[in-house]
């Protein structure tokens, strides 16, 4: 008797089912082929990042420029620290070696005055 009952809300369902298409093809075809797509919300994103004052007139040239001077002002750091640390050695070695100098000779008249 359920069987029964369950076959039967079946068969009208799929009847009232076939009825609805049927009455909703002629419908189906009329529609156009290609709807307007909606806006994805990255496109949307990006639109309101551009109305933003900051970002309006944003010049990735301009910006370039920018790191590049920024780049080459601390290359030009660096090089010139360097420099003054190369410099101070090449003082201290030229004192060192005129200290040597002075030793040898010193050294050398205290061996000749020494006595053999």
């Amino acid at each position: 008797m359920i069987e029964l009952i369950a076959i039967i809300i079946l068969v009208c369902s799929l009847i009232g089912m076939g009825v609805i298409l049927f009455r909703k093809i002629p419908v189906l075809l009329t529609l156009p082929e290609i709807l307007p797509q909606k806006e994805s919300l990255i496109s949307k994103m990006k639109k309101k990042i551009k109305e933003l004052n900051p970002f309006k007139n944003f010049s990735y040239e301009i910006f370039l420029q920018k790191i590049l001077t920024k780049v080459r002002i601390l290359s030009l750091k660096a090089d010139n620290k360097t420099f003054n640390w190369l410099q101070r050695l090449r003082e201290k070695y030229q004192q060192k070696k005129t200290e040597k100098k002075d030793n040898y000779w010193e050294e050398i008249k205290k061996e000749i005055k020494k006595p053999r």
